[in-house]
């Protein structure tokens, strides 16, 4: 039934419209009784229960950073099946992004070209949010709760380390997990903070900030192999709690939509099936630098079971979705879970 209704009347709805109108239907599912209907319908089985940064996941497969930008839809979307939420990316100034239009599908591709930059209420207001919601373990009905943070696009690259120090002093409080993201390319400059020399000073910073509550960092597909695993080694000697693999790509390589649609959608990060591959590479660079027991979260290009089970395989402790599941409906993160095995 939902891809007949993706065909008929989402797929002609703008993209950024149809994700707003989505997410009213996901926040009212997060509420009683429709949480407890659909949870009866979602529940993964107990033994898809997973442990990792020191916390108890019910099942592996999380909704990734980008779709729940302000902490609207966490419940509905836990109802929906997603054994974790990661919000964000919350920037510490309040912005509201880049002109629209700035979200395509390309549905030939199973693929989504997005140029949002970091829209979002900022760290002060979702910090409210958040403390406002409280904290809801998976055994009182809740989902592991991840915060996304980034640079705000009026802070210089210079001033980096104390906006990223703002929203961990105001967000940590409140997060299950916290992410450094510095691998999207939709906020100028924000890249060249992925190189070690950079990327040290601010996730030791946060870190601090932190205390104690698990700290990642999400890295861009689009990095050389080298540049991965000085990555991967920079996480190890500052105790880093894991790695993101991966965000979305620049590279518009293979696709099956035509050039000049391409051309006509323009700049943003490319996510989706183009990025399974590549995604996949990284996340086994990964594994095999850091050893067995750092957290790695698969993210990119994720569809099938086959694909998740891949990424397990390969050595993910996690795994994040969210471009299938605007192509497959409500549904989707049930038959990934049911489908995998950890």
């Amino acid at each position: 039934m939902y891809p007949l209704l993706f065909r008929t009347v989402l797929s002609r709805m703008d993209p950024e419209s149809a994700h707003h109108s989505a997410m009213v239907v996901i926040r009212m599912l997060g509420v009683p009784p429709f949480s407890w209907a659909a949870r009866a319908i979602t529940r993964p089985a107990p033994e898809l229960r997973t442990t990792a940064l020191g916390l108890t996941f019910d099942s592996p497969f999380g909704v990734a950073a980008g779709f729940d930008k302000d902490v609207k839809g966490a419940a509905g979307l836990h109802a929906l099946g997603f054994g974790h939420v990661e919000v964000g990316t919350v920037t510490g100034e309040a912005q509201p992004g880049n002109p629209q239009p700035r979200l395509f599908r390309l549905p030939d591709d199973g693929a989504v070209v997005n140029r949002m930059g970091f829209n979002n209420d900022g760290a002060d207001v979702v910090a409210a949010r958040l403390k406002a919601r409280g904290r809801r373990p998976v055994a009182d009905g809740g989902p592991v709760l991840g915060v996304n943070i980034g640079k705000s696009k009026v802070v210089p690259e210079d001033e980096a380390v104390r906006d990223y120090e703002k929203s961990a002093r105001l967000l940590a409080p409140y997060a299950d997990y916290l992410v450094v993201n510095v691998s999207s390319p939709n906020t100028a400059g924000l890249r060249n903070l992925q190189a070690v020399e950079k990327l040290e000073p601010i996730l030791t910073s946060v870190q601090a900030i932190a205390d104690g509550v698990p700290l990642l960092v999400k890295i861009a597909p689009d990095l050389s192999d080298d540049d991965v695993l000085a990555v991967a080694d920079l996480a190890l000697a500052i105790g880093l709690d894991g790695i993101i693999a991966t965000n979305t790509t620049i590279s518009r390589a293979g696709l099956r939509t035509s050039d000049a649609q391409v051309q006509e959608i323009g700049a943003g990060g490319l996510s989706g099936g183009p990025l399974t591959e590549r995604s996949l590479e990284v996340l086994t660079l990964l594994r095999g630098r850091v050893g067995p027991e750092l957290t790695l979260i698969g993210v990119g290009g994720i569809a099938t079971v086959a694909d998740a089970q891949a990424r397990l395989d390969a050595g993910a402790t996690l795994l994040q979705g969210y471009t299938a599941f605007i192509y497959e409906g409500p549904l989707w993160p049930r038959r990934i879970v049911n489908g995998v095995t950890p």
